[in-house]
């Protein structure tokens, strides 16, 4: 069962307000050393996220590693298995350009069958369109990516004013996308907090997709050569 009293309610820590967000991927192997370096850094959040091979085992090791630090810590499930208390907070993803309902709505409900909410104060929804059609959350989840900025917008004004949800999340998953897009569906929303994610390597990338988003996402940056100063620049407020 999730117990709200082992997470910072949402009151304390505003997630409107981040800018920045760096993803870990609990499949992915990184070292005591670099976690300190990322928690050092003016990164709003982390969050903890993947697509394939997430098990309770190898989430609960990498929350282990972050379990000393300060900075928020964002689960965002794939499978309900990997469902944890000490977290600040829990991001649902509803895929919203699936061919398969499961995406949509089947694999939240699994998360709300096995594992009853006490307090929703730190359960956020949100509404993900899938961008790039290489990446393995696109093959998973069967989406439709090849959508126009005009479709996107679209998609926007049904998770802003139809089904209100808190965050969009435009991932582009390794891949840079398109600006263009991104504005696009910046400009219908008017309540919904817009996250961009994908391909960010440099600050010249962060700082144009940080012009439409509300937040932009790094993680795959943070695996190469060099990845913390790269994190680091793209950083920007």
């Amino acid at each position: 069962m999730i117990h709200a009293k082992k997470r910072i309610p949402v009151t304390a820590i505003d997630w409107r307000k981040w800018r920045h967000v760096t993803k870990l991927d609990p499949d992915k192997k990184i070292t005591k050393q670099d976690v300190a370096a990322i928690m050092d850094t003016d990164t709003d959040a982390i969050m903890i996220s993947g697509t394939q091979n997430i098990t309770k085992e190898n989430v609960g090791n990498l929350v282990t590693m972050l379990a000393e630090y300060r900075k928020p810590k964002v689960l965002e499930p794939s499978v309900s298995a990997v469902l944890r208390d000490d977290v600040d907070f829990i991001f649902i993803p509803s895929v919203f350009n699936t061919k398969s309902s499961k995406w949509l709505v089947g694999i939240q409900k699994d998360f709300l069958r096995d594992h009853p909410v006490s307090s929703w104060d730190n359960i956020v929804p949100e509404a993900y369109l899938v961008l790039n059609p290489l990446s393995a959350v696109a093959i998973v989840t069967r989406a439709q990516t090849g959508i126009s900025p005009q479709d996107a917008a679209a998609y926007g004004r049904l998770a802003d004013r139809l089904f209100k949800f808190p965050i969009m999340y435009l991932e582009y998953s390794g891949t840079y996308g398109n600006p263009e897009l991104v504005r696009a569906v910046r400009e219908k929303l008017t309540n919904t907090v817009l996250y961009y994610g994908g391909g960010i390597d440099s600050r010249e990338k962060a700082e144009t997709m940080a012009k439409y988003a509300h937040t932009i996402v790094v993680g795959n940056a943070i695996y190469r050569k060099g990845g913390i100063e790269k994190l680091k620049e793209t950083i920007v407020k």
